[in-house]
């Protein structure tokens, strides 16, 4: 028997504790979340496979293509937390929708592009696009926890960790087949129906209007957008926010003495952000709340270091694999789908488990084994060797990740969980930003086997250190779900 639309109301909005369907999580909102929140990690993964491809279309050498991974994190970086803030003012629905038509136009952009400039383009607006799911998405998963007064909602977390760090890790693979099928412009082109699936999932199943900034229920205007709203964007801030970080990101790009002014311009902007964030009513960042909040900072550290470490693997390897030990784009990818099957099987595994520290120390742990597995690579080591260290380094991306995330819900303020969601997403950005230049430093005359084991040192050292900031950090044993 088809429900009533008067029953079909009074099942999504039964007030919670009543034992009804209102007391779980809705359903229906998993698909355009999962959906939209993999945007940004299949673009990032793809691109490893297609950099060697794209230079040699193009002319280009890996110091200047890597700036198609930079220019993503930089616009992600920026765009994450920025975005996160105004889902947190106006409510995710309208941000999603803007953000996933921009990866479609990014995608058809970057299919025709003429040139490396063009192609750099297309990937900045992407990263733009793609900033607004994920903050989204944790938006709704706190909303829906307030909502129906359950625990930390572990099924949902890990369904977009997993979905997150599967796609990540299937990237290659799959940006290798697409390559072999249709030339590196597919991996672009692609991008069209993923934003048009988003787009349709989004308009049918979002909520025109949440619970959001501070517990207070805001009225929305025809368009949805909540009307008071507005009056509390912090448009200084956020511009000071990303002068801060485009000046000192394009510096560790490739630092000179030449470009010493970026630096100071970032230590400037930094300043001046501080200054303002600390002053006005309705911060950008609180950095009064943030900087009390130690664990946090704690936890966004992490995700830096992780992230440096497995971005790093993912790109420098994979370029390795391909002018090094001279594998095809394809065959590199199918190299690499040991990394993605062993990603996947640990998210699945230890996704529900709330051990925090537990994942991390083994994470760090195996990132140090797999680093010093790379020491030991050669030109002509066999195929089943390199699928080894692959398979060992889809441990930490199964762990890390899931960890970070589900440390961030508990530790941030419920009232700017979009904002702390693209802040973690940001230093993820970050970390694979600096992956992408310590990668173009030591590949400076092409991918070889000597600066894959410099490469390796330095992986090596920001796992050990991710052990460490791990270690000394008791309050991990004491994170627990708190009630919505």
């Amino acid at each position: 028997m088809i429900p009533t639309l008067r029953a079909r109301f009074q099942q999504r909005f039964t007030p919670a504790g009543d034992g009804g369907p209102a007391d779980r999580f809705d359903r229906r909102l998993i698909a355009p979340m999962v959906l939209g929140s993999v945007l940004n990690p299949v673009n990032s993964s793809m691109i490893a496979v297609a950099l060697v491809p794209i230079g040699s279309a193009l002319g280009a050498p890996p110091s200047q293509t890597a700036w198609l991974v930079s220019g993503l994190y930089l616009a992600t970086a920026v765009g994450q937390p920025v975005i996160g803030r105004l889902v947190d003012m106006f409510g995710p629905r309208r941000l999603y929708l803007i953000g996933t038509a921009m990866v479609g136009v990014a995608g058809l952009l970057g299919s025709v592009a003429p040139n490396l400039g063009a192609l750099v383009a297309a990937r900045v607006l992407l990263g733009f696009g793609t900033s607004a799911a994920y903050p989204a998405a944790m938006h709704l998963t706190r909303s829906e926890a307030e909502r129906t007064g359950r625990d930390s909602p572990a099924g949902v977390l890990t369904a977009l960790a997993v979905s997150a760090q599967t796609v990540s890790v299937i990237g290659p693979t799959l940006g290798g087949l697409l390559i072999g099928l249709g030339g590196w412009r597919t991996i672009f082109l692609v991008n069209v129906p993923l934003s048009l699936a988003c787009l349709v999932l989004g308009a049918l199943r979002l909520p025109k209007a949440t619970k959001i900034a501070k517990g207070a229920d805001r009225a929305a205007d025809a368009g949805g957008v909540p009307v008071p709203a507005a009056r509390g964007i912090d448009l200084p801030g956020m511009a000071l926010f990303a002068a801060l970080l485009v000046a000192l990101m394009v510096f560790l790009m490739k630092p000179r003495a030449e470009d010493w002014y970026l630096p100071v311009l970032a230590l400037l902007a930094g300043a001046a952000f501080a200054r303002r964030e600390l002053r006005v009513p309705e911060p950008f960042i609180d950095l009064r709340v943030l900087g009390g909040n130690g664990p946090l900072l704690a936890t966004f550290l992490r995700q830096f270091l992780s992230y440096t470490t497995a971005y790093a693997f993912l790109y420098g390897f994979t370029q390795w694999l391909e002018e090094g030990r001279g594998l095809h784009a394809a065959a590199a990818g199918l190299v690499l789908l040991p990394l993605s099957l062993t990603g996947l099987l640990v998210s699945a595994i230890t996704g529900r488990r709330e051990a925090v520290r537990g994942k991390l120390v083994v994470g760090s742990l195996v990132q140090i084994a797999g680093c010093a597995a790379m020491l030991t690579l050669q030109a002509g080591s066999a195929l089943w060797l390199l699928a080894a260290i692959g398979a060992l380094m889809g441990v930490p991306q199964g762990l890390n990740g899931l960890a970070n995330q589900n440390a961030l819900y508990l530790q941030a303020d419920p009232a700017r969980i979009g904002s702390a969601a693209g802040l973690l997403r940001t230093f993820m950005y970050l970390g694979a930003m600096a992956a992408s230049a310590a990668d173009a430093a030591f590949f400076q005359h092409g991918a070889d086997t000597g600066g894959l084991h410099h490469l390796s040192l330095f992986m090596l050292a920001g796992a050990v250190l991710l052990l460490a900031v791990t270690v000394i950090d008791r309050s991990l044993g004491t994170l627990t779900p708190r009630k919505a």
